[in-house]
């Protein structure tokens, strides 16, 4: 718990914010300075000061993750590096496509992306718009360029060029909905200010926040924002692992069948507006995903 301490020093009274955390089997006492006086917002600055905290204890996790990914990885010859990557793209694309709304399953979206057999009875888009998915997943990975409006727009109309060609990498101009979520996204006027803002944001952040909490926020503020008429989810989770990769971290994959706490904890940070809700449900996936390399 967050306390608020008081301290008299040579007859000045002093506020520090104090906290406990165990750190490797071990307690640590934590504390920030407030001031003379307790500011007004007390209530934010303790959330973002236990966000702070437990954001280092992740971030050595994160760190262990990757230094034992990398040497794993370079014991491992090319061919079945390839390999890996194939099957992480079929899972990918098979997750991100069914979370919003495809109909193929895990093996017919294998087989279309293997062998390229069409799966009987299933929609065209949905058959388009998984044989997109891939192909732009692996054109992020090889991207040299950075993070950008320009970028963002070209992925989603490479996303959607073959089904929505309309809507493809274009900002969308009407009022929107989430089906069943509390949450309603910005109105059309607002789209392209926040835009702006968002891209400002990742300029100002890229180099100061650890990469899997860029990862994670960039994928969160881009949702929320909602640019798009369609797509908005699969090209917040593409942006996610093109951050994660490019720092050389593991990529997350969001499975189907988490879907409902995955769409819980976005819906609560929007709503509620606080980060540290998305985040710590992003930082124990990402963890329990790669436990196997601590």
């Amino acid at each position: 718990m967050v306390t608020v301490k008081k301290r008299v020093i040579g007859g000045g009274t002093y506020y520090y914010l104090e906290h406990s955390v165990r750190i490797n089997g071990k307690v640590e006492k934590k504390e920030t300075y407030l001031g003379k006086a307790v500011p007004k917002r007390i209530e934010e600055i303790k959330k973002d000061f236990l966000a702070s905290i437990y954001g280092e204890k992740w971030f050595r996790t994160f760190d262990n993750i990757r230094r034992n990914f990398a040497k794993e990885r370079s014991l491992m010859p090319k061919s079945a590096r390839e390999e890996e990557l194939k099957k992480f793209s079929i899972r990918f694309t098979y997750d991100t496509q069914r979370i919003e709304g495809s109909a193929l399953t895990l093996r017919e979206t294998a087989n279309l992306l293997e062998t390229g057999i069409t799966p009987l009875g299933k929609l065209v888009q949905d058959v388009k718009e998984a044989e997109a998915h891939q192909k732009l997943f692996y054109e992020i990975l090889e991207s040299r360029k950075d993070l950008s409006l320009q970028a963002t727009l070209h992925w989603h109309k490479r996303l959607f060029d073959s089904t929505k060609q309309d809507i493809a990498g274009r900002i969308r101009q009407h009022q929107v909905a989430i089906l069943g979520s509390k949450f309603v996204p910005p109105s059309p006027a607002e789209v392209y200010p926040l835009l702006r803002e968002f891209f400002k944001w990742y300029e100002r952040n890229k180099k100061k926040l650890h990469p899997v909490e860029l990862a994670a926020l960039a994928h969160l503020k881009l949702v929320t924002i909602h640019p798009f008429a369609d797509g908005n989810g699969r090209i917040s989770r593409l942006i996610m692992n093109f951050l994660l990769n490019r720092q050389s971290y593991p990529m997350l994959d969001i499975p189907y069948k988490k879907r409902n706490s995955y769409y819980n904890a976005l819906e609560r940070s929007q709503v509620k507006g606080e980060k540290s809700i998305f985040l710590q449900w992003f930082f124990k996936r990402y963890v329990k995903e790669y436990r196997r390399y601590l």
